[in-house]
């Protein structure tokens, strides 16, 4: 396996039998190179073979093949993206400015050029743009042996060949074959007998992210993708969808982070990009801690006669933000998985409320624990009314969890609902709520349980 260093060697030697080496590289290897040294990355793609550069492109991040395209000469460039298959070529057209596709439009084919014109027009966003119109589709009547040769001739053109789609005379899809069941029959069986009319489809309008639920469920790796009448348009094949999910994942997970999402590598973002990514969430959590010394403020009364409650109020705050951000999480995660939906909602309440309450509990047990015993060994002395203060954190603990249980659990539902992104209930956001509303409930508490005494 050549090294890094090889492949810079190999390129600047510039020598004919050097190329055929380059082009025995995986598209992964060529992938990884690219993400890390453009420049000769550049060059690379100018000696290798189109197909293989195609295959190794898909897996470029965006930017990194907008900077091949345009450093490669016109022809080279042109060769490349005719090499694409049509759902990929899409996917990286699709996030270019309007001129500039028109302009890389002209160099496609006519052939490859109607391909993406038309998964071009579909909503973004939808299958259709993830689609591959390149797929082998036969009829009822023909034999397992006339399938054979229509692979043969036309196999090479098509992104999958483990699936085989039959449609009607107008197109309409009807079932899909697995190829492995035409080469154990007889080559007179017609493909009629081999239907048993079970198949899974996919929607041109639908949602990519429907796509990944149902490659999720079903064991495939490729499916159809059919029109509101049931025409055959294309096919979805699991590469495509494993790439998407990942990109999704990771878009998530960085929203849950408190930040929005990168869209590139963070080894490669650059500084003041990755910055504006991360500034903006941070002001708005520091605006909203902010609320934490208002309610802090409404209490000072209280703290300046019970100077000890000011002790215990970062466990307070830090135990209900923590419930919260697992709880948020959790159903984030949920949601994703196509586990649980809006309409749940009251199972999502029911259970997080018992589960607030158990786990509230133990907590304000230890809580209560470590004020008795402190008290009893001589740690620290919290004074003569020792087991009410004790008794407030108790009691605050069990409050404040199961606030925060239900805030994280119910937040992504309710943005789920109002058509926002369940993800923007990022735990940093759920604990700076849980943070304001924690002291709320604390100092409630320690009125009610302290009254007479302390207060």
């Amino acid at each position: 396996m050549l090294s890094f260093n090889d492949i810079k060697n190999l390129l600047q030697h510039n020598k004919i039998t050097d190329f055929v080496k380059l082009n025995k590289l995986t598209p992964r290897d060529i992938a990884d190179f690219t993400n890390r040294h453009t420049q000769w990355a550049v060059k690379l793609f100018q000696h290798l073979d189109p197909k293989q550069g195609a295959k190794a492109f898909k897996f470029l991040r965006r930017k990194k093949q907008e900077i091949i395209i345009k450093s490669l000469p016109e022809e080279k460039a042109a060769e490349l993206l005719n090499a694409l298959q049509p759902d990929d070529r899409t996917a990286f057209l699709e996030e270019l400015p309007g001129n500039y596709v028109k302009e890389l439009v002209k160099v496609l084919t006519p052939e490859e050029r109607e391909k993406t014109l038309e998964l071009l027009g579909y909503e973004e966003g939808s299958v259709g743009r993830l689609m591959t119109p390149d797929y082998v589709a036969i009829k009822t009547n023909e034999t397992c042996q006339d399938v054979l040769a229509l692979i043969r001739q036309r196999g090479q053109a098509t992104e999958t060949l483990n699936w085989l789609f039959v449609v009607d005379d107008k197109g309409v899809l009807i079932d899909d074959i697995n190829i492995k069941d035409f080469l154990i029959v007889d080559p007179g069986t017609t493909v009629a007998q081999l239907m048993d009319h079970q198949f899974i489809t996919l929607n041109v309008n639908d949602a990519q992210k429907e796509a990944i639920k149902i490659f999720r469920n079903n064991s495939r790796y490729a499916l159809p993708v059919i029109d509101d009448n049931g025409v055959l348009l294309g096919i979805v094949t699991l590469d495509d969808v494993l790439r998407l999910a990942e990109s999704e994942g990771t878009r998530e997970i960085q929203k849950i982070g408190g930040s929005e999402a990168l869209d590139e590598p963070y080894t490669t973002i650059p500084f003041l990009s990755l910055i504006k990514k991360r500034a903006g969430w941070l002001i708005i959590l520091f605006l909203g801690e902010m609320l934490t010394a208002t309610a802090m403020g409404h209490f000072e009364g209280e703290i300046s006669k019970a100077v000890v409650l000011a002790l215990f109020i970062p466990l307070i705050i830090s135990s209900g933000g923590n419930s919260g951000s697992q709880a948020s999480s959790i159903i984030i995660r949920a949601m994703a998985l196509g586990e649980i939906s809006f309409q749940d909602w009251w199972k999502v309440v029911r259970k997080e409320f018992f589960s607030g309450l158990v786990l509230g509990t133990i907590l304000g047990i230890v809580g209560f624990l470590r004020v008795y015993f402190w008290q009893e060994f001589h740690l620290y002395d919290y004074g003569p009314h020792f087991i009410k203060i004790a008794t407030t954190v108790f009691f605050a603990l069990i409050g404040v969890v199961m606030w925060g249980t239900l805030s994280g659990s119910m937040l992504p539902l309710i943005l789920k609902k109002l058509g926002a992104d369940p993800a923007a209930s990022s735990a940093p956001f759920v604990a700076t709520l849980v943070d304001v509303t924690g002291l709320i409930i604390y100092f409630t508490v320690a009125y009610v349980v302290m009254s007479g005494t302390l207060l």
